[in-house]
């Protein structure tokens, strides 16, 4: 059964409090978080890339609402006994709707709420298109998640920027500097472009600080032992997940097109539903049998 919310915002600060880079690979859905805690990883986060992909089948271009996505993360979070970020794109408004976020979010069952400074519609960090809003209107942004989060809304907030891309690293690190003395918790400069760039993120800028990796991305894919080493105390794998899904069930539909039903199904039907819970479902219905 998940825990309360306080809760796991509580565990999540002493997580990011070890001295280490942690794994923390994404999930979009319950059954893929469900599996991410089952391999032994103390958190994870809802991304907005496959909620996207999931739900609606379609690109993280924008088009997935709040309700959708506060939706899927009530669900995954109920699945859970570990933490889960969630992302929260751009708050989905004003600084009003950002603080709105940010309390469905927790009632939701999330450790923390990422709120980025793209212009809406937003879309993937390692796309073309992308825009960010002025730095006041970034930094209202996270002043007012962190308003949410100090008026009794127990969660911890990750205050991305995507200014790299489109303004330079210079205006990325003013922005994150902003972002970390109005009380962010975590920090996420999204798409730097070297180690160079990823070693001056980590100097110049106190907190904590999370990094993507994406094979094919535009930020150099590093190992943890390197990520710690410049200064990353996260380092989120927001696709992992999806792609090796989408090429297993690719797999299954090439083996069931020619006939090859035992590829098709990697492992047997009994291994399934244990893994789905069936099991203790089954255990939890007998101690309730009548005579």
């Amino acid at each position: 059964m998940a825990r309360p919310s306080h809760e796991q915002a509580g565990i999540l600060r002493k997580l990011l409090t070890q001295d280490m880079c942690h794994a923390m690979p994404c999930c979009g859905d319950a059954l893929s978080a469900r599996l991410i805690e089952q391999a032994g990883f103390p958190f994870t986060f809802m991304s907005g890339f496959a909620v996207s992909a999931n739900r609606l089948g379609l690109p993280d271009t924008g088009l997935i609402s709040y309700g959708e996505m506060s939706g899927q993360g009530r669900d995954i979070c109920a699945a859970l006994t570990i933490p889960i970020l969630g992302d929260g794109d751009t708050g989905y408004g004003n600084p009003v709707n950002v603080k709105r976020t940010i309390h469905g979010y927790r009632q939701a069952g999330f450790a923390a709420v990422m709120i980025e400074d793209q212009l809406a519609p937003k879309r993937c960090g390692h796309t073309e298109g992308k825009e960010v809003v002025s730095r006041g209107e970034a930094t209202a942004r996270i002043q007012a998640a962190c308003d949410a989060r100090d008026e009794g809304t127990d969660i911890l907030i990750l205050a991305r920027t995507d200014a790299r891309a489109t303004k330079g690293l210079n205006e990325a690190l003013a922005r994150a500097k902003e972002f970390s003395e109005i009380g962010a918790d975590i920090l996420f400069i999204e798409a730097p472009q070297t180690v160079e760039e990823m070693q001056i993120i980590c100097a110049e800028v106190p907190g904590i600080h999370m990094a993507n990796v994406i094979p094919g991305g535009r930020t150099p894919v590093l190992s943890r032992a390197q990520l710690f080493e410049i200064g990353y105390r996260i380092a989120a794998y927001p696709v992992a997940l999806l792609t090796a899904a989408i090429a297993g069930m690719q797999d299954a539909l090439h083996s069931v097109k020619s006939d090859d039903i035992e590829t098709a199904h990697p492992f047997a039907f009994d291994e399934l539903t244990d893994l789905l819970g069936f099991s203790e479902y089954q255990g939890e219905a007998d101690r309730y049998k009548s005579e």
